[in-house]
């Protein structure tokens, strides 16, 4: 066994943070005898454990180095890296070329065979070897492609500003032509962050979410149709990050019908197995708005586990759609009631009916919280910006519980008419023979999941 991998028996296996954002320093426990050494260079469940990216590799790269001062880099590639050294030991450096406040920021570091290091996306890498016939390794979370290299950055070697302090003079380093040529860092274009993607933008929520995102590249209907499963396949997920699905059937009275119910599935459930298939493949963040239909109504108020009791179609396809989310390890699923935003919306239609001169009945024994598509999509950002931990998320309007005949009538007294012109009525009453969807009872959630990470929603306030 070489003397440096005798240098490192009896570690355990650690993760540290370093000046570089998200870079990460991995001791691994090495175990060796007369025979040699052995270590788990890659351990996905205790690393995560202790504070590692869940990243996903697909790809293992070894360079095998002959020399010692072999010199490469410095490369920031589109995808997470694990590096690590089979046999040898290397000298590395790490400098930040992702756009933002840390942008040049340099980490150095001895590599041995005890020790890996987590390089997130557009971390530039680079290493020098100093001994002979050094085996680098490193895991990558996206398979190699000619179009994938067109999003490289690279930083100069050599680059003063930097100033890195390389243990073999790069006079007397084995350099490529290549690596000789890179930019100076003041030359260096910054890799940009990784996209969020809007499906359903053309809708109340679609809209809110541009407001917080402005970034993200927002589709409508007419441009990724969630049901044809072509869009899915034409579209190029590389550089996405992040998908918000705001897309969704939502008549609950129509889902009920032949026609309806086949919609409902093919939007809620389908297109939604499409989605998770996707993330799953190219490693995506899902954001995904469910409902409080996916209970029955019974409960007061209802839990992030509360078991799921859908009474009618679209209950039964936002369930399906939550489970099939739920199965991602990186998921978000966003539980909301009542939406109301920009365009057609409830108290809209009331506040018309008031101007109008016309006295509507209310339903009165539907009992929730509205929820506001700027208060959605602001608890949305949070939980993204937070890095909250993964899982499913109520939200909606903080405040009493009011039914559907009291937000009528405080939108009635937001126009200045009179709210007695609101005529409470049951359910029942209402839809009489109209075929119609079983609503939930109560839809209220509870709201303790989101505050705990940070996010007070807004109260109703009309």
């Amino acid at each position: 066994m070489s003397a440096s991998a005798g240098q490192v028996f009896g570690r355990d296996l650690e993760v540290t943070d370093t000046p570089v954002p998200g870079l990460k320093v991995v001791s691994l426990p090495v175990h060796g005898d007369n025979r040699g050494w052995f270590k788990e260079n890659w351990q996905r469940e205790k690393m995560v454990g202790l504070g590692l990216p869940d990243f996903g590799p697909v790809q293992n790269n070894m360079s095998f180095n002959e020399k010692v001062g072999t010199t490469r880099g410095i490369h920031a590639e589109p995808w997470d890296k694990f590096v690590s050294v089979a046999a040898g030991r290397i000298f590395g450096a790490w400098v930040d070329l992702r756009d933002g406040d840390s942008f040049g920021a340099v980490y150095t570091a001895e590599v041995d065979a005890g020790t890996a290091v987590f390089v997130p996306r557009g971390v530039g890498n680079a290493f020098q070897t100093l001994e002979p016939n050094t085996v680098y390794s490193y895991l990558v979370n996206d398979h190699w492609s000619a179009e994938a290299q067109t999003e490289y950055t690279f930083l100069n070697l050599a680059d003063p500003t930097v100033d890195i302090p390389w243990p073999i003079g790069l006079a007397q380093a084995e350099l490529s032509d290549k690596d000789k040529a890179h930019p100076m860092l003041a030359e260096v274009t910054p890799m940009n962050p990784k996209k969020t993607l809007i499906l359903g933008a053309g809708g109340q929520l679609g809209r809110a979410l541009q407001e917080v995102f402005p970034g993200a590249t927002a589709l409508t209907r007419e441009q990724f149709d969630v049901t044809d499963p072509n869009a899915y396949a034409d579209m190029d997920w590389r550089g996405v990050g992040t998908v918000l699905n705001a897309a969704a059937y939502t008549k609950v009275d129509e889902a009920e019908t032949d026609e309806g119910r086949r919609a409902a599935w093919s939007a809620n459930v389908t297109a939604v197995g499409q989605l998770v298939l996707a993330a799953r493949e190219h490693n995506l963040t899902v954001v995904h708005v469910s409902s409080d239909y996916v209970f029955d109504g019974t409960k007061e108020t209802h839990s992030e586990d509360e078991p799921f009791s859908p009474l009618g179609v679209y209950g039964q396809t936002k369930a399906a759609g939550d489970v099939l989310v739920s199965t991602l390890d990186r998921h978000y699923i966003v539980r909301t009631s009542w939406v109301i935003g920009d365009g057609n919306n409830f108290v809209r239609t009331m506040q018309s009916l008031a101007d109008k001169g016309i006295d509507p009945g209310v339903v009165n024994d539907q009992i929730g919280r509205l929820s506001h598509t700027d208060n959605l999509a602001a608890g949305i950002k949070h939980l993204i910006d937070s890095g909250a931990p993964f899982g499913t998320y109520n939200l909606s309007d903080d405040g009493a519980s009011v039914s559907w005949a009291d937000v009528a009538k405080e939108a009635f007294a937001e126009v200045g008419a009179d709210p007695g012109r609101v005529t409470p009525v049951s359910t029942a009453d209402y839809f009489g023979d109209k075929a119609h969807a079983p609503r939930p009872h109560f839809s209220t959630l509870d709201l303790a999941k989101i505050k705990a990470t940070g996010y007070t929603p807004q109260p109703f306030a009309g």
